[in-house]
């Protein structure tokens, strides 16, 4: 690697730690940057998941005046996302990527649509259930946290998304708050397909250093940014990173 291609993974790295402390999909940034400087795509996609983990960390604590309070419910989903990251990772190493590549712009779809309507639909629940709000989610939530862990262990790309809207329609919380949650439970997820890969599989060390580097740098970014955007706002950078994934995607 030279120090030109050096430097690009590690901005692509800050990038990516920022972009996911705000919404998630910063895979989008770091995987097409190693597949530029010659990483081959399983190999690129593992280095990735290994490299952007620490930021992953920086960013949860960034958020971590958001997570007051949340501790029980982190506790129960962060097993659905153990649980679907372990499932994602040996996934990824058993199945071709022809497996998910027709469903996954679908489930990003959805997503998105779920974190526009989501305001309505929780306002119309709530409404059904005598206005008691929704701390839980149910199993409906353990589902779709398992589902979204799935994803992020096979790929990543968007799984901020999709944690969010699952979250987002089930439980009456805050954005922001349902944020931070996100950064917790896909930290979890890269975490534990981190590790499934250093066991089993090859990882380039370099790059995933310069990532990290930079991803760290972008948590604590991010965080500073992400909290700072208004409700509304950030539901719509949801949206657009979301349709700017199932573009990319697709066209790969």
């Amino acid at each position: 690697m030279t120090l030109w291609e050096a430097l690009a993974v590690a901005l692509a790295g800050l990038a990516a730690g920022t972009i996911n402390t705000v919404v998630g999909s910063g895979t989008l940034v770091t995987f097409p940057v190693l597949l530029a400087v010659g990483y081959p795509p399983v190999l690129a996609n593992v280095t990735n998941t290994v490299g952007l983990v620490p930021g992953s960390l920086s960013g949860a604590i960034g958020y971590r005046a958001e997570l007051a309070g949340q501790g029980r419910r982190l506790a129960r989903l962060g097993v659905a996302s153990v649980l679907g990251g372990i499932t994602g990772a040996l996934l990824l190493l058993t199945l071709p990527e022809e497996a998910f590549q027709a469903i996954v712009p679908v489930l990003i779809g959805l997503a998105c649509v779920m974190v526009v309507v989501q305001p309505r639909v929780a306002a119309r629940l709530r409404a059904r259930e005598g206005g008691t709000p929704r701390t839980h989610g149910g199993w409906l939530l353990y589902a779709g946290v398992y589902g979204a862990g799935i994803y992020g262990g096979y790929f990543g790309a968007a799984q901020g998304v999709l944690l969010i809207a699952v979250m987002g329609l089930l439980l009456d919380e805050h954005l922001q708050r349902v944020n931070a949650a996100k950064n917790v439970l896909a930290l979890l997820v890269n975490g534990v397909a981190a590790i499934v890969f250093i066991a089993v599989t090859d990882i380039a060390w370099e790059a995933a250093g310069l990532i990290a580097l930079g991803a760290v740098v972008g948590g604590q970014l991010g965080a500073h940014i992400g909290r700072r955007i208004p409700q509304p706002v950030l539901r719509g950078l949801v949206v657009v990173v979301g349709l700017v994934a199932i573009v990319q995607i697709l066209a790969g």
